[in-house]
């Protein structure tokens, strides 16, 4: 059982870094937990980027890159972690209180976002564990529904309660009055679960196998089309490097924010 403690926090040297202090904590399990901070006047970023966040270890800030969950227009933002006992970072980020302050980078970064891709019709977000923060964010922007006609989020995971903001997503958003109305048109969740016994199980790659991904409400082929489907990945290196192989052989090109194409991945996550 962990002991909530107060954290002491060292203002940093660099000016790379803001103090902002905990809003609130909630642990989904054992394993995975989220976190808002209070949100700098200054601080700007587009749905589906990363900053840095973290502590002071004693020498130095420790700090790691984490996902921003919230909407761009958020007056708070929202992290996913996992929990990892004798993680630098982790070990003592899981601890922390509301009110407790944290290191937040001032520099937002990444390639998971609209501008990566190219007009389509439909959008996957691929999610296993963690990844799936960066499309939390951009679920809640309403400008990915004016882009794409349907919105198809599959988030893998090995546990059923591993499974954050369930609820949520089960109910298109409701509790959002920005994109409600359109979620519950447009937005497809599909949670599977890979260790314990669920209504869907298996990976991310065997629901396109089998065809699983494709029943209704799905609108469209039984299959990935790069004339229409637009697609992103965030999660484990191994189903990033399957799914984007897989993908390059049916005819999808990466794209990137300097050349929008049918396909985006995170590679600052990647080893």
């Amino acid at each position: 059982m962990n002991v909530p403690v107060r954290l002491p926090l060292v203002q940093p040297d660099q000016p790379a870094f803001d103090t902002v202090a905990v809003r609130w904590v909630h642990h989904w399990n054992s394993h995975l937990f989220s976190l808002a901070v209070e949100r700098p006047r200054s601080f700007r970023f587009r749905s589906g980027e990363f900053v840095l966040l973290g502590l002071h270890d004693g020498s130095r800030p420790l700090m790691r890159a984490y996902s921003i969950a919230s909407a761009a227009y958020a007056e708070e933002l929202e992290f996913l972690s996992i929990k990892v006992e004798h993680g630098p970072l982790t070990s003592r980020l899981q601890r922390i209180e509301p009110g407790d302050l944290l290191y937040l980078g001032r520099k937002p970064t990444g390639t998971l976002v609209a501008d990566a891709l190219t007009p389509g019709s439909r959008l996957f977000l691929f999610a296993t564990g963690t990844g799936l923060a960066p499309f939390l964010s951009l679920l809640r922007d309403p400008d990915t529904y004016d882009r794409f006609a349907q919105i198809i989020l599959v988030h893998s995971v090995r546990r059923v309660s591993d499974l954050a903001w369930r609820d949520q997503l089960t109910g298109q958003l409701a509790d959002d009055p920005l994109v409600r109305d359109q979620a519950l048109l447009q937005l497809l969740y599909v949670p599977t679960v890979t260790r314990e016994p669920f209504h869907t199980s298996g990976r991310i790659q065997a629901l396109i196998d089998d065809g699983r991904l494709f029943g209704p409400p799905l609108h469209g082929p039984a299959r990935l089309d790069p004339a229409i489907d637009r697609i992103m990945l965030c999660g484990s290196s191994a189903m990033i490097a399957d799914l984007s192989e897989r993908l390059a052989t049916l005819g999808f090109e990466e794209g990137s924010n300097a050349r929008p194409a049918h396909f985006a991945v995170e590679r600052a996550f990647v080893g």
